[in-house]
């Protein structure tokens, strides 16, 4: 069997491609979605799913017995239960590496215009402002530590062009990293407590959610500066939307929510935060190339051959298995 289900839209190419390699299945087609999905059920090895606004949980994938891989659209896979996926026998594979350097000039781009106060500043031209007088001074990289929540591809990445800008740079993660000379903490409030910026770009998921508290953000302080690239679960919303509107942090850049695209008016009306439509990886180049992976990894299952990107809960072979 070499049936493909696409449960919801992808870029157009992956249709294209997979088209070429497999019988796919659009799901969102179908006139009766439940009907379609019990008829084929039974034929579909392979899915292809977008990213977190989609859930692909233990009951869905659970509805098909010969289902041996799915391949995820971006790096983070959190909308996938890749632990029931391993111990199922089915393989799970993500876009890692190739959006990192996107990602990481993403977080630079955020970081620059939530200190800088940039969009704010462009908005005081358009509006006429400039004829009134000069826009407000505003603060600075100059002097500053950020620390980085989750020092992986993109958080080394983001590190590297901290450095360039003049920031001194530490991290906290599970455990301290062995190649690489930034100072690590062991907790998160006490590098919170330590730094002026602090950037998260941790993976989502259970383990991560509302990681980044009301006691962080008390301890990250009232001249503090967070910025979010990871994914909106790991930090609180309502206690973030707190802490700006009682001045208990400074400022907050954000590309990610809890409930996205919807992002708490709250957020919308305050001055002093940045806030961008999940376009980190948002480039033609970049979403080109995890589309290619997207397909890679379907097409070389479909041939038997070891997939290119499994994720650490699913690695290969999950179960032996090859395509039917």
């Amino acid at each position: 069997m070499r049936d493909v289900l696409m449960p919801a839209p992808m870029m157009p190419m992956i249709a294209e491609q997979l088209a070429g390699v497999a019988t796919l299945h659009k799901l969102w087609e179908a006139p009766d979605r439940d009907a379609a999905l019990a008829a084929l059920a039974p034929k579909i090895v392979a899915m292809a799913v977008g990213g977190g606004h989609q859930p692909i949980d233990a009951a869905f994938m659970g509805r098909f017995p010969n289902l041996k891989i799915v391949s995820s659209f971006g790096v983070g896979y959190d909308h996938v239960d890749a632990a029931w996926a391993g111990a199922h026998g089915i393989l799970v594979t993500n876009t890692p590496d190739v959006l990192n350097e996107e990602v990481a000039d993403t977080a630079l781009g955020l970081l620059l215009c939530t200190v800088r106060r940039f969009p704010q500043a462009e908005r005081f031209v358009r509006a006429g402002k400039w004829l009134e007088g000069n826009f407000p001074l505003t603060d600075s990289l100059r002097g500053k530590t950020i620390g980085i929540l989750g020092l992986g591809r993109i958080g080394k990445a983001i590190a590297r062009r901290c450095e360039a800008f003049g920031l001194k740079v530490v991290y906290h993660g599970r455990s301290p990293q062995d190649d690489v000379g930034y100072l690590y903490f062991p907790t998160l409030l006490g590098m919170a407590r330590a730094v002026d910026i602090l950037l998260v770009i941790t993976p989502g998921g259970p383990a991560t959610a509302g990681l980044v508290n009301a006691e962080v953000l008390d301890a990250l302080g009232p001249r503090g500066t967070l910025i979010n690239v990871a994914r909106g679960s790991v930090v609180d919303e309502p206690a973030l939307v707190e802490a700006l509107r009682q001045g208990r942090i400074a400022a907050a850049g954000l590309d990610v929510f809890a409930d996205e695209p919807r992002v708490p008016q709250a957020l919308i009306e305050m001055d002093n935060v940045v806030l961008l439509p999940h376009v980190g990886s948002g480039s033609h180049h970049t979403r080109r190339a995890m589309a290619q992976l997207v397909i890679d990894n379907i097409a070389a299952f479909l041939d038997g051959r070891p997939p290119l990107t499994p994720v650490p809960e699913t690695p290969w072979p999950v179960a032996g298995a090859k395509a039917k």
